[in-house]
């Protein structure tokens, strides 16, 4: 028996998620990582070749193999190989992508392979999953097959509320109020916006996405939470960061939520309140730059009075997002509590203090 991995697509979380699988591979019982790609373009040329000489195989559509060689990139072989031997596969791909592989690639194989999951923006490709918020779902009779990871901003947004609101097991939220300051592209990326920009909200009850997705991962867990949401967009391609207002049934002291943060592994705290300070933090010590912590939380600007609880956090740039996939590719191959042991190889890139 031999566990493969495919990831589909090599942009802002495809790659750094190919190259973590790829560092804790052996560690994570993984024989084969391999990742597709779709498009044959000079400038991905070192990347594809570098992902290769650690030991990834690359996939593309068959009718593109010569294309891909004609640039001195070599295929290991066809998508259609990759998803015959696939067990896991992690869809990275942009928006929308994601829902047109269920329906033409995935749904054909859901026989033969154990689990799909797909990245914050595809809602409805399966159960929304984030690390350490519900686990459970994994822990089951019957997984759930196709899984939604959710985006990096509702990691940190969900993170927050659940060890500060569900504090021994009691829900004590009464609202959530969730400001997020959204970077406009990835430094990877091109793209941008030029100046701040409403994100009008889409939603009569939950603002924009990000709430509505905070709640569907609390209602796998039979919760009905109150939580509302906006968004700016800025031009910065640093870190998202979000400013929250928690109003608690029964009052929580600071000393309280200080010590969580300290406590709890996926959480972190910074005393910088300069983004682009806590972003080079990721560039020197995470993965590929990347903080897997949940969210870091701006120590000078938590704030509590009687019931309500008022803080900043930088959402790490996606970094929590590739975490929650190693860790929904562990539950596929493995039983729920090697999965979850396994996840301490992950360790060196959470941070206590950032």
């Amino acid at each position: 028996m031999t566990n493969t991995v495919l990831v589909n697509g090599t942009g802002t979380i495809g790659e750094p998620l190919i190259a973590l699988l790829l560092s804790l591979k052996k560690k994570l019982g993984i024989d084969k990582l391999i990742f597709y790609k779709h498009t044959a373009r000079l400038i991905d040329r070192p990347m594809l070749i570098n992902l290769q000489k650690k030991g990834g195989l690359m996939c593309v559509e068959e009718k593109k193999m010569q294309e891909f060689k004609d640039l001195g990139i070599v295929p290991d072989m066809t998508f259609k190989e990759a998803l015959a031997i696939a067990d896991v596969v992690a869809d990275a791909t942009k928006e929308n992508v994601g829902m047109f592989n269920k329906e033409h690639y995935y749904m054909p194989n859901k026989n033969k392979i154990k689990g799909f999951l797909a990245q914050g923006s595809e809602s409805k490709f399966g159960t929304i999953y984030a690390s350490g918020i519900n686990d459970d779902i994994f822990k089951k009779d019957k997984i759930p097959q196709f899984v939604q990871i959710a985006s990096c901003n509702t990691h940190a947004a969900a993170a927050a509320i659940k060890n500060f609101a569900f504090i021994d097991g009691k829900n004590n939220l009464k609202h959530a109020d969730l400001t997020f300051i959204r970077r406009s592209s990835d430094v990877s990326q091109t793209k941008g916006v030029q100046a701040p920009e409403v994100t009008v909200p889409d939603d009569e009850k939950f603002g924009t996405h990000h709430a509505k997705d905070v709640w569907r991962l609390f209602d796998t867990k039979g919760l009905n939470i109150d939580v509302y949401s906006s968004a700016l967009k800025i031009n910065s391609q640093y870190m998202h960061s979000l400013s929250a207002h928690i109003k608690f049934k029964e009052a929580v002291s600071r000393e309280t939520i200080i010590d969580i943060i300290n406590e709890k592994p996926s959480l972190s705290f910074t005393h910088k309140t300069a983004i682009n300070q806590v972003f080079s933090f990721g560039r020197d010590h995470g993965h590929f730059g990347r903080i897997l912590n949940q969210a870091v939380f701006v120590e000078p600007s938590i704030h509590i009075s009687g019931k309500h609880l008022q803080f900043w956090s930088f959402t790490p740039q996606d970094g929590n997002a590739i975490l929650s996939s190693v860790k929904a590719i562990n539950y596929y191959l493995h039983d729920a509590e090697t999965a979850e042991d396994l996840m301490k190889h992950t360790e060196p890139w959470l941070f206590n203090e950032v």
